[in-house]
């Protein structure tokens, strides 16, 4: 076996459902599943509709283009200038089987085994996965509670080496929710440009906060593609997880290097997908903007039913999907609470230390499938488990 591979932890998520696999729940206390960031609504009736016309379509039981569908392409190059206030063509995107996929693609395009890359921690495990996977190494970049867990770029810069290709951000953060503001974005991609480095900002939950700040300006900046690869998906926004596609927007000459990866890979978006994504950026931004309403009345709902701690549970951090929450139980590993909210209180979450060491005081909570209406019996559960 690869030993980069048989290292690799087992993915959390089905090891989270396995705990609660073969039960029944009796109806006055029904499974609350907090568990993986999916979202809880299906995808807007219009779109179904098109996408039901689409399958009689010839082209699109064939295989896209490596890039992607030229339209999609066009499309996205508009929405991302619109956004951020500046120019992106339609060579600088490529479309990919989900955001995952994307991450993959730039790791492997700018980085080989012995390099290194910077990833926030507690850090999304699919990226750290992918890591170990490549022989690449995690240099923990430390995502502090009082800090409101966004990670700092002078913590960064001391951990940056020859050996260093790239630092990873994501904001709205996965695992934590946290928010990092236009100003710390920026400082780090001015750390990177100043290192030589590319910055990974992936923004896989860009659509969902009602922000009170502007977006970030790197694409206002002539010379953004030296530095920044910007991931993305489409997978939440228009609730497509099951279509896989997300995106990469980067400069041409990166992008080139990157196809290599993609066409061996031979795992483009499907093209129904893409087509999918396609209407959702010409036809569904208002649905898009319900949806952020939504999102947003579940955070709000889930921070007046925790209050402030009369739960037992603390909120660390919230934002767009997820909050992470300290748990009332100091010394108990974060598994052995988790499992217990599943087996005695048919909650469903994520332990800490699924996101990396150091993080036994946390339990993550992915609402974006449980109603707003919910939130009180989770807060009921929660300090019945206290």
């Amino acid at each position: 076996m690869n030993p980069f591979v048989s290292a690799v932890e087992a993915p959390p998520i089905a090891e989270a459902w396995s705990w609660v696999q073969g039960r029944v729940f009796p109806a006055d206390k029904p499974l609350i599943d907090l568990c993986q960031a999916v979202p809880g609504y299906a995808p807007a009736e219009e779109l179904r509709a098109h996408l039901a016309q689409q399958v009689d379509a010839y082209d699109t039981a064939r295989y896209t283009g490596i890039a992607g569908i030229p339209p999609l392409l066009s499309a996205l190059a508009v929405r991302t200038s619109q956004l951020y206030g500046g120019p992106v063509r339609p060579e600088e995107v490529m479309i990919t089987a989900g955001c995952n996929q994307a991450f993959v693609v730039a790791v492997m395009t700018l980085a080989k085994p012995g390099d290194n890359v910077l990833l926030p921690a507690p850090w999304y495990f699919n990226h750290k996965m992918t890591l170990d996977m490549l022989g690449i190494e995690v240099r923990p970049l430390p995502c502090r509670p009082e800090n409101g867990l966004v990670p700092d770029p002078a913590d960064a810069e001391r951990l940056i080496d020859a050996r260093t290709k790239a630092v990873v951000l994501i904001t709205p953060n996965n695992p934590t929710g946290a928010i990092a503001p236009p100003q710390t974005i920026a400082a780090f991609h001015d750390l990177c440009a100043a290192w030589g480095i590319h910055l990974l900002l992936d923004e896989t939950y860009r659509d969902f906060p009602i922000r009170e700040d502007a977006p970030h300006g790197l694409f206002r900046r002539p010379d953004w593609g030296k530095t920044l690869v910007h991931l993305y998906s489409f997978s939440k926004v228009y609730s497509l997880a099951g279509y896989r596609v997300g995106a990469i927007v980067a400069a041409p000459e990166l992008l080139e290097q990157a196809m290599k990866v993609l066409d061996c890979l031979a795992i483009c978006a499907p093209h129904i997908g893409q087509k999918a994504a396609l209407y959702g950026l010409d036809h569904l931004s208002g649905w898009v903007a319900e949806r952020r309403a939504d999102i947003a009345a579940r955070i709000t709902a889930f921070q007046e039913a925790m209050g402030d701690g009369r739960t037992g549970y603390q909120i660390v951090s919230i934002g767009a999907y997820f909050a992470f929450v300290r748990h009332p139980f100091p010394g108990r590993p974060a598994t052995e609470v988790a499992r217990e909210m599943a087996d005695r209180h048919n909650i469903l979450c994520l332990p800490g230390p699924m996101f990396g060491p150091g993080q036994e005081a946390y339990l993550r909570f992915a609402f974006a499938n449980v109603d707003a209406a919910m939130m009180p019996e989770i807060a009921r559960r929660l300090t019945e488990s206290v």
